[in-house]
């Protein structure tokens, strides 16, 4: 898997990666001290629009909303454990890896635990990767669908080029929370189907059919 063999590289320190790494955010860093008012808008969008807290009450009103509009706990119940469990594995890698943050002599922005991986571009992956797809079960209309994946690519990617402009990730962790993200949701989704097939075959499980 992708995301195996980037943590292995970053756990060898392996030169190559490590010199792509620091190239980038160098740069990223220099343009991030020179630039305030963006700076300041990626601050912003960073902390408040996709800071895993605000991803995770988004997947909350969507829990709710499959509850109350549905009557879909299974789904629901899908829901919040994916995005939970998606905490749990973030945290138990970036313990195991135990990757440094990028330090800086003029910082301007700081974060707290290891840096692999991006715990914001993971949880945002995970978060609008299962929205999506459940806009798509849910039978959304061309409209929204194409409303929704924008939006949902503009929030992972820019979370991702965020997290770097701002000198707390280095690029590589970015990378590998959106495939760890990327492979949660794909577990969860073959998880969610195996459920439809194995409970009845033929009508989805927690949506209409």
């Amino acid at each position: 898997m992708c995301c195996g063999l980037l943590s292995v590289l970053v756990v060898i320190h392996w030169h190559p990666l490590l010199g792509v790494d620091g190239d980038i955010s160098r740069t990223t860093h220099r343009w991030a001290v020179r630039d305030h008012v963006l700076t300041h808008v990626f601050r912003v969008l960073t902390d408040w629009a996709w800071d895993p807290l605000t991803m995770r009450l988004v997947a909350a009103v969507a829990v709710v909303w499959l509850v109350w509009r549905y009557a879909a706990w299974w789904t629901a119940l899908w829901l919040a454990a994916t995005v939970a469990v998606a905490g749990v594995v973030q945290q138990t890698v970036k313990d195991a890896v135990g990757r440094p943050r990028p330090v800086w002599p003029d910082p301007v922005d700081s974060a707290h635990y290891a840096a692999f991986p991006s715990g914001h571009a993971m949880t945002a992956t995970v978060v609008c990767g299962l929205l999506l797809w459940l806009l798509r079960r849910f039978g959304a209309g061309r409209g929204r669908w194409r409303t929704a994946v924008g939006a949902a690519v503009v929030s992972v990617v820019g979370v991702g080029v965020t997290r770097v402009w701002l000198g707390v990730h280095w690029p590589s962790d970015v990378l590998g929370g959106w495939l760890f993200g990327a492979l949660l949701v794909i577990l969860a989704v073959v998880v969610h189907e195996w459920s439809d097939r194995r409970h009845s075959p033929g009508t989805p499980v927690g949506g209409p059919g």
